[in-house]
C-alpha cells in the first residue's frame, strides 16, 4: 500500500480518482484542488507518489511538481490534453489520458513505485 496525493480541481474527478486508489490497496494521504493547496502539501504531505492534474483552473501544476521533484517523490501528470501540454522539463514522465480506466492508474502507479 502507497500513500498518493491527488491534486486534481473537479471535484468529481477527484473524488473518483480517489476512491480507484483506495480500490487498488492505496491511501490518499492528501488531496487539493487547487495550485496554492496543491502546493502546501506537495511541500509537506508525507506521501510516496502523486497524481497531479495538469492544468488547475487557469494555473498549471508545474511548481507543484518542482516541489515534489526536490523532494524525490515519484509523480505522473493526468490531463484531458494528454501529454502535449507537458511542461518541457518534465517529458518523459508518465501521463494519464483522462478518463482513464483503473488498469492505467494501477500500471501507473506500479511504475512510479518502482
Amino acid at each position: 500500500m502507497a500513500g498518493v496525493l491527488l491534486v486534481e480541481d473537479e471535484t468529481l474527478i477527484r473524488m473518483m480518482v480517489a476512491d480507484m486508489l483506495i480500490e487498488l490497496g492505496h491511501e490518499v494521504t492528501g488531496e487539493a484542488g487547487d495550485l496554492a493547496s496543491g502546493l502546501a502539501l506537495a511541500k509537506s504531505a508525507e506521501c510516496d507518489a502523486a497524481i497531479l492534474d495538469l492544468q488547475l483552473g487557469r494555473d498549471s501544476s508545474e511548481a507543484i511538481a518542482e516541489a515534489l521533484r526536490l523532494r524525490n517523490i515519484p509523480f505522473a501528470f493526468a490531463s484531458g490534453y494528454g501529454a502535449g501540454g507537458v511542461p518541457d522539463q518534465f517529458r518523459g514522465l508518465p501521463v494519464l489520458q483522462k478518463p482513464f480506466p483503473l488498469e492505467a492508474l494501477d500500471g501507473c502507479l506500479c511504475s512510479l513505485l518502482g
